[in-house]
């Protein structure tokens, strides 16, 4: 039986790229586990890493502490689950992926709409956010497969 329904194929026609997204995954997940990890530490023992607290004026904080809690716990502790569930080979380990993904998004979105500057590092974030849920839709095969290669799965 093949790793993925008929219903869907691997990347390229022949070929099973399967470990190259699991790759691709695991590699975002990691740059994305350091950076939550790093900022929220950065945030909280490093008073702001540098960004001014009239940044935070007209937001629910007051310091950059609870900021920097919630980005080292809620995106860092996702990013741990997923990587760490993916190099375990877990079962649970592509829905860790995908909520550590759309965190990640979030998390710029809430940042974004709180702070009065933007900065490229939204713009990486939001990529790696971003390219974690590509990747890992590659991984399970979401690519739609041909006529002829359903119609040949069906013979």
């Amino acid at each position: 039986m093949a790793p993925y329904p008929a219903s869907v194929r691997p990347a390229v026609p022949g070929t099973d790229h399967r470990r190259l997204w699991w790759l691709a995954l695991l590699v975002v997940g990691w740059f994305s586990l350091v950076s939550a990890v790093g900022g929220g530490l950065g945030l909280m023992v490093g008073n702001g890493m540098g960004m001014p607290m009239s940044w935070l004026a007209g937001t629910p904080f007051d310091s950059y502490v609870i900021p920097g809690l919630i980005l080292l716990v809620v995106i860092g502790g996702t990013q741990t689950l997923a990587v760490l569930g993916q190099h375990g080979r877990q079962p649970w380990y592509p829905a860790a992926a995908g909520v550590a993904g759309f965190g990640m998004i979030i998390w710029v979105y809430v940042e974004v709409a709180l702070l009065p500057v933007y900065s490229f590092l939204h713009t990486l974030y939001f990529t790696a956010g971003t390219l974690q849920l590509i990747f890992l839709l590659l991984f399970l095969g979401i690519l739609p497969a041909s006529a002829r290669e359903r119609s040949a799965a069906r013979e």
